[in-house]
């Protein structure tokens, strides 16, 4: 598991940014990561589901965004954190 510095730091268009879509989709899918690995043990925790469906649809509409606007930084952070085959 990453740090959110790290994370930050990989997908950071210069030193001060900490808010692009690059960086949180970076977030979304280390906080995705993390309450999956939750699942494995907690498998009736509803409340954390709704965190997680929460989540996962706000990376898919960023997803989408940057598709839709930077085809080439799209496709570079599918391939730096493995999402799509």
């Amino acid at each position: 598991m990453k740090s959110k510095k790290e994370i930050i730091k990989s997908l950071a268009i210069n030193d001060k940014d900490v808010g692009s879509t690059a960086v949180q989709i970076g977030l979304l899918s280390e906080k995705i990561n993390k309450l999956s690995e939750h699942f494995k043990n907690f498998k009736k925790d509803k409340h954390s589901a709704r965190g997680l469906t929460k989540s996962v649809n706000q990376r898919k509409r960023l997803l989408s965004y940057l598709s839709k606007n930077d085809p080439d930084k799209y496709n570079d952070i599918l391939k730096k954190l493995k999402l799509r085959k």
